[in-house]
């Protein structure tokens, strides 16, 4: 299986710290996000790695290589000076991704999701990763009724920005700016979306506060 690290968004809530480097290279406990994900990759016995570059790209470039350093072997999708947004980032990407099923990670959450562990259902275009519904995020994204993920207004969770994809998923998309909440919609309504539940570790990097929340944490365990 191949993977894709979105690492080409601005990161407006993180500035000031963003206006200088790129939110994925943002270190957590003595390392850059980014390589937290891809060295949990590496574990997970995923080699093929694309990352999505808008934002300084050119220091992710920089700080990555060709991946070796990290034991996968990076290829780099570039989208211009204006980000693609979540999924037009991944939609450009598709000829890099292949035919098969990939996994898509964010380049600025912090977990300890076991990602050789998750798998796509035959009958299923995604399978997403569903965490609890964080404080800044109190009333989360989608329901889960078993193992499918469903549309409702009440006792949702959070999507933890970790999933499977089929090619499938984007059929009928094009190429440019568009939300991957769209396509999301559009498969949820057909019964096409499983998914699951973590309860471990897992912070979305979005705000100084919210890494210095992360630091102290990680920090208290050591």
């Amino acid at each position: 299986m191949r993977a894709m690290v979105l690492a080409a968004g601005r990161g407006e809530r993180m500035r000031p710290l963003t206006d200088a480097i790129p939110k994925p290279l943002i270190e957590v406990a003595g390392r850059p996000l980014i390589v937290w994900h891809l060295q949990a990759l590496a574990r997970a016995g995923v080699r093929d790695v694309v990352i999505n570059l808008s934002w300084l790209g050119d220091q992710l470039r920089a700080a990555l290589g060709d991946g070796a350093a990290f034991g996968v072997r990076i290829a780099y999708s570039e989208e211009g000076p204006v980000a693609l947004e979540t999924g037009g980032g991944i939609f450009r990407a598709l000829p890099l991704l292949g035919p098969e099923p990939f996994l898509v990670v964010s380049g600025d959450v912090f977990t300890d999701i076991d990602l050789g562990r998750v798998q796509l259902e035959p009958d299923a275009l995604a399978h997403l990763v569903l965490v609890p519904n964080p404080a800044h995020h109190p009333n989360g994204d989608f329901g889960l009724e078993g193992d499918r993920v469903v549309a409702r207004d009440h006792a949702r969770l959070t999507y933890g920005n970790v999933g499977i994809y089929r090619p499938a998923f984007f059929a009928g998309c094009a190429d440019g700016r568009f939300p991957l909440i769209e396509p999301l919609r559009r498969a949820i309504a057909r019964g096409l979306v499983r998914g699951e539940l973590h309860r471990g570790e897992w912070s979305d990097v979005g705000t100084p506060a919210r890494l210095a929340e992360l630091e102290t944490r990680l920090a208290a365990v050591q």
